[in-house]
């Protein structure tokens, strides 16, 4: 795998400020709204893949270098500090995932809505939007069409399987705990009948009905 400094043109080492300097100066230059219909826009995203990756790797010590705090390891946990694309401080991107790290749901759902164009990025951050919001259903099909978008990035699979993972979680104890219930009415009928069949036997009778 190539050197992550080598990808964001850095000397290893460099500071967190020299890496962040680097790292926005590149999304800049490889953001696919740069290319339009040209028919460099596929290397163009490859490139950013790529940078996106080698960022990670230093921001997460992956690469042997501490770069202190992980970006999206907010309080809420959102991205789990993996890669954030598309970060710019003059980004919608960057400012919706900067909101949802503060769970500033109504702020981060606003910029979402105020995007034209919607690639994966898009429908992977308004998926965490939707999940926090306890839209579920909708949560999960974002997450879904930014997988279908997006094939090869493994974190909007992952949110997709998780999304999953959690909503079949949930339907288990639905059944579960329907089931108890259902099973607790049984026990206490056939003991209710139990006991009417004793007292006719001794000449009483606890229900009048049967």
């Amino acid at each position: 795998m190539q050197n992550p400094y080598e990808v964001l043109g850095l000397r290893e080492g460099a500071s967190p400020e020299e890496v962040k300097k680097a790292y926005r100066e590149l999304v800049k230059k490889y953001h696919p709204d740069q290319y339009g219909d040209n028919p460099l826009k596929d290397l163009a995203e490859q490139k950013l893949r790529e940078i996106n990756e080698a960022y990670r790797m230093i921001t997460e010590g992956a690469a042997g270098y501490d770069f202190g705090r992980n970006f999206g390891s907010g309080s809420q946990g959102f991205g789990n500090g993996k890669q954030n694309t598309y970060s710019d401080d003059s980004n919608p991107y960057w400012e919706a995932t900067d909101a949802l790290n503060r769970n500033d749901l109504f702020r981060a759902e606003s910029i979402l809505n105020s995007i034209r164009h919607r690639d994966a990025r898009w429908f992977y951050l308004m998926g965490h939007v939707n999940y926090r919001r306890n839209r579920f259903g909708a949560a999960r099909d974002c997450f879904k069409t930014a997988m279908d978008m997006d094939p090869g990035n493994p974190e909007y699979a992952q949110a997709f399987n998780q999304m999953n993972y959690a909503a079949q979680n949930y339907r288990q104890n639905v059944y579960y705990t329907t089931r108890r219930d259902n099973d607790d009415c049984c026990q206490a009928l056939c003991t209710l009948w139990a006991c009417d069949t004793c007292c006719e036997c001794m000449g009483g009778d606890l229900c009048t009905c049967c």
